[in-house]
């Protein structure tokens, strides 16, 4: 098959995985399953990839390793992280909008078919890297897409776990986290999620494909711009009087040093 058949077809699976899960979404009126399904939704795809493709087989075989790495911890771990919680708050803000009678059939459109979309283009890297390149041996670019690939990794599952740390904590409640990945940058696991898909990227590009190597800068954009950075930014001022100190001395997105407070 084409590139573009391949691409089509895993669209199509795609939008019946989601309506699937939208279906379940309204038998437990819970949107927020889409959410855990993020992460199993690119090993799925990369899966289909692989079996369609027929590039590089050391490059096919590690970039399934890693996508299934990546993506089975994070829908483990906001499975983990969501437990009894019930639905999110973004979608029960939605729910009350648009009413329980409307929201059954919008929900489909605003979150299930926009997120299947989103999954399908981001994806992109994983199939430039599987289906072209078959002459390319591993170069530079694949082993620097790997390095990159285990920084985001160790940024991404060890915020993650630094943060559920302190949480755990009651004398922490309503404090700032500023230690650890959290000391050189605001938000460690949106970093080192970008930082995995760069290294997706990169080693997309090392096969001869550096078109779908966009789909690392649409996730980065996301998670920058719409879903990730800006909203929380949003949501934890508001919250936590002590989280604009954070924010004047701890880079936003890219680790660095903190700033010192200046000293009257």
């Amino acid at each position: 098959m084409t590139f573009l058949a391949v691409y089509i077809q895993a669209l199509l699976m795609i939008v019946i995985l989601m309506t699937i899960l939208w279906v379940a979404s309204i038998i437990i009126k819970n949107a927020s399953i889409v959410d855990l399904f993020w992460g199993l939704g690119f090993v799925l795809v990369s899966f289909f990839y692989f079996l369609n493709s027929n590039g590089n087989e050391t490059r096919k075989i590690i970039i399934l390793i890693l996508t299934a790495v990546w993506g089975l911890r994070l829908s483990s771990w906001l499975t983990w992280r969501n437990r009894g919680k019930g639905e999110d708050f973004r979608y029960r803000e939605f729910r009350k909008k648009y009413g329980e009678n409307r929201y059954w059939w919008i929900s489909f459109f605003q979150v299930f078919l926009l997120q299947g979309i989103l999954m399908w283009l981001i994806s992109a890297p994983l199939l430039g890297a599987q289906y072209f390149g078959n002459n390319r041996e591993f170069w530079f670019l694949d082993y620097l897409g790997i390095a990159f690939w285990i920084i985001g990794f160790i940024f991404e599952a060890g915020g993650d776990y630094q943060l559920a740390l302190f949480k755990a904590d009651p004398v922490n409640k309503g404090k700032v986290l500023d230690t650890g990945f959290w000391r050189y940058t605001r938000h460690p696991n949106y970093f080192g999620d970008s930082m995995v898909w760069w290294g997706f990227g990169l080693i997309s590009i090392s096969a001869g494909s550096l078109l779908p190597a966009l789909g690392s800068v649409l996730m980065t954009v996301l998670i920058i711009k719409v879903s990730g950075v800006a909203l929380l930014e949003k949501s934890l001022t508001g919250q936590k009087p002590q989280y604009e100190d954070y924010i004047r001395k701890t880079s936003a997105f890219l680790p660095w040093f903190p700033k010192k407070n200046n000293i009257k």
